[in-house]
């Protein structure tokens, strides 16, 4: 049984300027996103990542196509009509307020009973671990702890979808790292859809159930942290998401579903390929530098080289191998196990072995 459906967009699009200036931020984008699900909308700037989540909230309206909330139709309706909320990247807090009055002003302008609103505010500030500080004013308070607030501020009148557009920019590394592990547990406590705006792919990784990769106002990609970090199908996914090598490869030949593929060593591997590529394409392999085994050249290696840089990096080393016949670098990383005394350095000629599942062939 599918989950229910929080949020859809139908072949939306969005143009903004006018006649002989336009500009198409989103180019006829369709998604389905989940009730209680964490979905990040991933890419860098200018891919129409926040024009999508703005025309969920409401903040813009689709030049064509439709946005439904559960399954109606909300396009039409102002963002105040809609029970989504938005988080932004400024926190918009009140500084002459308190925590507890900050939280409350929302709760407060819907009518809502006195008792209720108290009830509420203690919920929230105990979700985001705040009860200490609601007689503080938010202007008295850390960046962490008023990004805490705002969260807890759109989370109070229980919105069914909550937006959040890169929350987390302004924090330092460390602090949020700890935020990316607490947006996911509130996400998980209250069971509130959230939709999650970023354009840092570790951010994404870390808290996503689902990610779809944007770039020049379409999605290319949706799946799973793993599905899109271990499974990417075109070269931006690959490129965008981690670190990656590329290898041009020759199908020379096919057997059903699989085709053989012959790479710059002269080596041979099986893999499936699709059904549009024949015998004689040239197509490209996407390989993970973790994927990599470091091994003598030779029969056993996939591919071989010579190593042009070794860079220790505490937890692994980073090496850079010069690949015989193909004019191009491969990075291979290795964890630095305790007890590991690393032997390669610069010059020595080396072979790499990959497993077949850890090469993508990529449609583009």
């Amino acid at each position: 049984m599918s989950a229910a459906v929080a949020v859809e967009a139908k072949n939306v699009s969005k143009i903004f300027g006018t006649a002989g200036a336009e500009v198409r931020a989103l180019d006829n984008v369709s998604v389905t996103i989940r009730q209680n699900e964490f979905f990040t909308l991933l890419g860098p700037s200018g891919c129409g990542k926040t024009t999508l989540l703005r025309l969920i909230a409401g903040f813009e309206m689709p030049s064509e196509g439709s946005i439904l909330l559960e399954g109606d139709e909300v396009a039409h309706l102002p963002p105040y009509k809609r029970h989504v909320n938005t988080v932004f990247q400024s926190y918009a807090l009140f500084p002459h307020m308190t925590v507890a009055q900050n939280i409350a002003f929302g709760l407060e302008m819907l009518g809502k009973p006195k008792a209720e609103v108290q009830q509420t505010v203690a919920a929230m500030l105990k979700l985001v671990r705040m009860e200490e500080l609601k007689d503080r004013r938010t202007s008295q308070i850390s960046g962490g702890q008023q990004q805490r607030v705002a969260l807890a501020r759109a989370l109070a009148p229980r919105p069914k979808v909550l937006l959040l557009d890169e929350p987390l920019s302004a924090l330092d590394l460390k602090l949020r790292k700890e935020m990316q592990i607490e947006l996911k547990r509130m996400q998980m406590e209250t069971g509130i859809t959230f939709i999650f705006v970023t354009h840092d792919q570790e951010e994404a990784l870390t808290m996503s159930d689902r990610i779809a990769v944007m770039s020049k106002g379409k999605i290319l990609q949706i799946g799973s942290p793993t599905e899109i970090y271990e499974h990417p199908t075109v070269r931006f996914v690959a490129d965008f998401i981690g670190e990656t090598n590329f290898i041009e490869a020759e199908v020379t030949q096919r057997i059903g579903g699989d085709g053989q593929i012959k790479l710059p060593s002269g080596v041979t591997i099986s893999h499936p390929v699709a059904e549009n590529v024949g015998v004689g394409a040239v197509v490209t392999l996407a390989i993970r530098p973790e994927r990599i085994d470091l091994v003598r050249p030779g029969a056993e290696a996939h591919l071989n080289g010579k190593i042009s840089n070794v860079v220790y990096f505490g937890t692994d080393t980073t090496f850079h191998v010069e690949i015989d016949g193909a004019n191009k670098h491969v990075t291979a990383r290795v964890q630095n196990r305790r007890g590991h005394q690393e032997v390669l350095k610069a010059g020595d000629a080396v072979g790499l072995r990959v497993a077949p599942d850890a090469m993508q062939i990529l449609k583009d």
